[in-house]
């Protein structure tokens, strides 16, 4: 039985991210329990960077995330992750309010804002109903591509020797003389240390290996696609409400992609798209765009998983020894990935932390605040 220095469950992109970072390290070893990495989560993001989602406590991390995503080291990519988009965050008349908010939110983070008239908003928006009267502009936000940054961490931790193991449902955890001992399928492996990054199965991981529940919730997101007339031009930004009820931007082809930015609280486990929440989607942005919906081309959900501050959780674990969290990263757990992943570095291999990071207080997101 080969012995690991790491081994990291699920490999999503925390755990694809971590394995990255850590692999010229560390003997790693990535287990998933689906047949492919990013079945669950990753691979059904809404795929864009913008600093203001997520809120000021986790902006720091996505800005962080920027250079890395522009311009990563060429044995990592030979191109980068981000394209331009801009996003136009709107609001109608009677939510100012709303408007006054995310500037305080964001007032000490140098975000990249801007209050914009709603003539300024119907540039970049051709067909914006009257109703909607405020705008803040953020330039910033980019397109990111999803598939291509989270196949890039696991080719990295390939190429870093990291073993990764698929069809690797962890049944059972022990540990026995300081040893963690895994068996996932038909097969026990051993480990130093166990870096929890099972998304929507955090907590379940933690009660197999014997560590308290930090109450991470998963939650279903819908997403969908659809044709209009007139269609969609590429160079619309990512269109967001500043009331949380819906974003949608353009997609390839003339059509839109969009969400009714709904959470709704599910287990763990595959998903489906809801009818109900397709039609809300549908409905909201027929409340903002003045387009005639023609058809539905595509729908699909994912799961979205939170702590119950709706920070990640990175750290090791207060009272079980070399139980390492990586989980909780909701919905920016993409646009915050390489900053995550180089502060949980630091902390894992108890180095000072990557130059990118200086702003960042890790104790914001440590999993000892749960204790």
């Amino acid at each position: 039985m080969k012995q690991y220095d790491v081994v990291i469950i699920g490999a999503g992109i925390a755990g694809a991210s971590i394995a990255s970072e850590i692999g010229a390290n560390r003997s790693v070893l990535l287990l998933e329990a689906e047949d492919q990495p990013g079945y669950h989560s990753t691979g059904r993001s809404a795929a864009f960077w913008t600093e203001s989602y997520g809120g000021p406590k986790v902006q720091p991390l996505t800005s962080a995330s920027r250079g890395f995503l522009e311009n990563p080291p060429p044995e990592f990519s030979a191109t980068g992750f981000l394209s331009e988009r801009g996003a136009v965050n709107i609001a109608r008349d009677d939510q100012e309010h709303l408007v006054d908010k995310f500037f305080a939110d964001f007032s000490d983070s140098g975000l990249n804002m801007e209050r914009w008239s709603r003539a300024q908003a119907v540039s970049l928006i051709p067909g914006l109903k009257p109703i909607w009267t405020h705008a803040i502009h953020e330039p910033d936000c980019r397109d990111i591509d999803v598939a291509g940054l989270h196949a890039a961490y696991l080719r990295d931790a390939r190429r870093e020797g990291v073993d990764l193991v698929c069809r690797a449902a962890v049944s059972d955890i022990r540990k026995q003389d300081g040893i963690w001992q895994l068996t996932a399928g038909d097969q026990t492996y051993q480990a130093t240390v166990l870096i929890n990054a099972a998304g929507a199965w955090a907590d379940t991981i933690a009660g197999r290996a014997g560590a308290k529940p930090v109450g991470i919730q998963p939650f279903i997101r819908n997403m969908v696609q659809i044709e209009t007339n007139p269609p969609s031009t590429q160079d619309m930004p990512l269109v967001v409400g500043l009331d949380g009820s819906f974003y949608f931007k353009p997609e390839a082809g003339g059509s839109y992609w969009l969400s009714p930015h709904d959470e709704i609280p599910a287990e763990p486990g595959d998903v489906a798209p809801d009818e109900l929440s397709v039609a809300v989607a549908i409905d909201r942005f027929e409340k903002v765009m003045d387009v005639e919906v023609k058809r539905v081309s595509r729908k699909w959900a994912g799961l979205r998983s939170f702590a119950p501050d709706r920070l990640p959780v990175i750290g090791f674990d207060a009272a079980i020894d070399n139980f390492f969290w990586f989980a909780g990263q909701g919905g920016f757990g993409i646009q915050t990935a390489p900053a995550a992943a180089k502060l949980a570095r630091s902390i894992l291999l108890r180095e000072s932390p990557d130059e990118s990071l200086a702003t960042i207080d890790p104790r914001l997101y440590a999993a000892s605040r749960f204790a």
